[in-house]
């Protein structure tokens, strides 16, 4: 009713050429349109005009990030200055038009770009589809006569040459086939746009969550091409559970990988350490923001510690997140124990001569004792852009999921906490789903960074440090836990199936066992009783008794309770009825690198390994006198105060691992000597240490045996290929062999050409 000489409505373009993923928004700025055409209708003044975008006008697309700019200039749209816009809003209130859409054209970019036109710009392009497009919209017809391969891989071009469209590459070549959407740049408008596409090309009917269940350009040009075929599956059928669990298939041991104090980054360096009985203990580290008064000698001082020495992972704060494809601020938000076993579970796959690539979309399992979760505490306030990331950063949960995402795994994924037993108790959660066919790959192991001080706080508390940061083990020295850190991994596949495979078999998992020690004297004090029945009962699984067991790596923490209890559980089992009239050896790698905790009975595994294949038992150290706490007359078991020569007794060596948590969960396995298999060659005890972050380098591929046939000179060639991601990462793995090189006498030197 008002006598108006104009009636302007702000409505926007987006809601006639942007609408994908807009619908909501598309609505508002329609209904505007409509009412200004109402209006008109009635004879009223109205004028609706449809914006596109401003440039540089602080309003509401001031904020939009690059690839949504860079979305919109793919469409051949392009944004104005405010200038222009204003010159606009003067000619649109001359015009008389009720509704006008008001926005930048690029007309070449829509002719080159044909195949994507808005169905509304369509006529001022000037020239139908293209050929390419037309070529593109009728996919279904060019794979229809293909075999599987050609199919796939004519459906992956297909994916990429639509993907780069949507990006604003110059073609599919610029797309990788393996990395995740997410990870090329696409948001909900481009999963939408890509969706519409390859239902327009393939004329099938997909879901607009195509690229979340399908999330990289190969899985969907692999779903796309089963869809074609007719063989895919409304719900993936599940994998065959195996059946060689049902004839008592052995679990191998046929990879590992490890990061320990004293410079350790393979089972090489783990068994030089011990064989040649060093002691890798030292100062805290200075880079964790910890106190520098920390420490006071005089034991009960209230948020002290009366050691200052342990065992640390120096480089724990390096890692190669290029390598992975993981961004700076992810990075820095993510735990250092989840950035360790990524990078240890990438290195045991290579041990075990298995390129890490090749197991995405396969049933293999991850099982990660971690039980430090302190990272996120110690950070503190983080800028936006980090705190993003920080609570999938600072997960337990996540350790293990990390790994399995990254490398596209998709058996089980399981983080276990059940303290310093955590990495057994993993291993033998792993062997339990290998026979029961959930996987038939495993990897499984522990990790430990200790991001603050507070165990070395709490501890001291309860008076149960040793002063020095040296575990005792079972020595009449004990006096107290000196705490550690480190990462193991191992890889686990069924017996068959590893010599099906080809994988070279480390060693048999033959039995394991975990139990709880129940109500016992104190929450966290051990019981000996529960820690027998252990024992027996990884016996009973292996089918073996103890008499058939050479040596234990016990936990041997170095405390005047612990050592006691667990020595006369194992006196009581393996020391009786010893027909072979050998004791059984005792020893604990604890004395080498102090307690490594989640990453404990794992390196027991590593180091009992590696024991068997060079026949030697390490001694213990600090403990030349046994501990006089212990009865050691009431069964056969002797302490490893010197190196010993293990022979085989005229069968394959044994040995058991036994690891307890301040949980009060024990777990106990036996491994086996790798049985002869007709044929083998010898195997080459070491490898090239892997790259590491500090160089610029990334984990790489591991060395390839090469037969390198005839003499030159009187010197047998010898090839050791080496590869990195980058130049950079190539020199540092090519520096690091030539310093492992160092270490091998002419006999292995020779034999790694092989």
């Amino acid at each position: 009713g008002l006598d108006l000489s104009a009636f302007v409505l702000f409505s926007s373009a987006g809601g006639l050429v942007l609408a994908a993923g807009q619908g909501n928004y598309a609505a508002a700025n329609v209904f505007l349109d409509a009412l200004a055409v109402h209006r008109a209708g009635l004879g009223l003044p109205a004028t609706s005009l449809s914006w596109g975008q401003w440039l540089d006008a602080g309003g509401m697309g001031s904020d939009l990030d690059e690839s949504y700019l860079k979305n919109i200039r793919n469409l051949g749209l392009r944004p104005l200055p405010v200038e222009e816009n204003l010159a606009l809003l003067d000619r649109a209130m001359v015009s008389g038009e009720p509704h006008l859409v008001l926005m930048g054209v690029d007309v070449n970019k829509l002719r080159t770009s044909a195949d994507r036109i808005l169905p509304m710009l369509r006529g001022l392009a000037g020239r139908p589809r293209s050929r390419q497009s037309l070529v593109q919209a009728s996919i279904a017809d060019r794979v229809a006569g293909l075999g599987d391969v050609e199919r796939k891989e004519a459906l992956l071009d297909a994916v990429r040459t639509q993907v780069a469209a949507i990006l604003g590459h110059d073609g599919a070549q610029a797309i990788s086939p393996a990395k995740a959407f997410n990870e090329i740049g696409f948001d909900s408008l481009a999963a939408v746009d890509l969706r519409n596409r390859l239902a327009a090309a393939t004329g099938l009917r997909l879901s607009a969550t195509l690229t979340f269940d399908y999330p990289t350009p190969r899985a969907l040009a692999e779903y796309l091409a089963s869809r074609m075929s007719g063989t895919a599956q409304a719900v993936p059928k599940e994998r065959p559970a195996s059946t060689a669990a049902l004839a008592g298939d052995p679990i191998a041991i046929i990879g590992m990988a490890c990061r320990y104090p004293g410079g350790v980054r393979t089972p090489e360096d783990l068994w030089r350490l011990v064989a040649d009985g060093r002691d890798v203990i030292s100062g805290f580290p200075a880079d964790r923001g910890w106190d520098p008064d920390l420490y006071d000698p005089e034991p009960g001082k209230p948020g002290k510690t009366y050691t200052h020495e342990g065992g640390f992972l120096y480089d724990a704060a390096l890692f190669d997140a290029d390598f992975f494809g993981i961004g700076p601020r992810e990075a820095q938000a993510m735990d250092p124990q989840q950035r360790l076993l990524l990078e240890t579970s990438w290195e045991a796959f290579e041990w075990a001569g298995i390129d890490p690539h090749s197991l995405t979309g396969t049933d293999t399992g991850v099982f990660a004792g971690v039980m430090y979760h302190d990272w996120g505490l110690r950070m503190g306030p983080l800028p936006e852009d980090v705190a993003a990331y920080h609570s999938k950063g600072s997960l337990s949960s996540v350790v293990s999921g990390r790994v399995a995402y990254t490398l596209g795994l998709e058996g089980p994924a399981v983080t276990v906490d059940t303290a310093c037993s955590s990495s057994l108790v993993a291993l033998h959660w792993a062997a339990q789903a290998l026979q029961g066919g959930e996987c038939s790959l495993a990897l499984a192991g522990g990790v430990t960074v200790m991001s603050t001080p507070d165990t070395f706080v709490d501890m001291a508390r309860q008076g149960g440090l040793a002063p020095d940061g040296r575990c005792k083990s079972f020595g009449a020295g004990a006096d107290g836990v000196g705490w550690s850190e480190g990462v193991g991994l191992v890889v686990l596949e069924r017996l068959s199936d590893a010599r099906r495979n080809g994988h070279h078999v480390l060693a048999l998992l033959r039995g394991s066992a975990v139990n709880q020690d129940g109500a016992s004297n104190g929450l966290t004090a051990p019981n000996g009783p529960a820690q027998e029945r252990v024992i027996r009962r990884a016996l009973a699984v292996a089918g073996l008794s103890a008499g058939d067991v050479d040596a234990v790596e016990g936990h041997g923490t170095g405390t005047t309770l612990g050592d006691p209890i667990e020595a006369q559980a194992l006196l009581a089992t393996y020391g009786q009825e010893r027909t072979s009239g050998q004791p059984l050896r005792l020893g604990s790698i604890k004395s080498n690198l102090g307690h490594t905790q989640a990453a404990a009975g794992v390196a027991g595994v590593i180091k009992m390994v590696m024991a068997m294949r060079h026949g030697l038992l390490p001694r213990s150290l600090h403990a030349g006198t046994p501990s006089d706490q212990v009865d050691w007359d009431s069964g056969a078991v002797e302490l490893l105060t010197e190196q010993v020569s293990w022979g085989g007794y005229g069968r394959p060596r044994r040995a058991g691992v036994s690891s307890f948590g301040v949980s009060g969960t024990n777990a106990h396995v036996i491994l086996e000597e790798a049985p002869q298999i007709l044929g083998e060659p010898p195997q080459v005890l070491g490898k090239a240490p892997r790259s590491h972050a500090a160089s610029g380098s990334s984990p790489g591929s591991s060395p390839v045996r090469s037969e390198m046939p005839g003499v030159v000179s009187g010197v047998v060639p010898i090839v050791w290929p080496v590869s990195g991601k980058s130049a950079a990462a190539l020199r540092a793995q090519a520096a690091q062999l030539r310093v492992f090189l160092d270490t091998l006498d002419d006999d292995a030197l020779t034999a790694a050409g092989r």
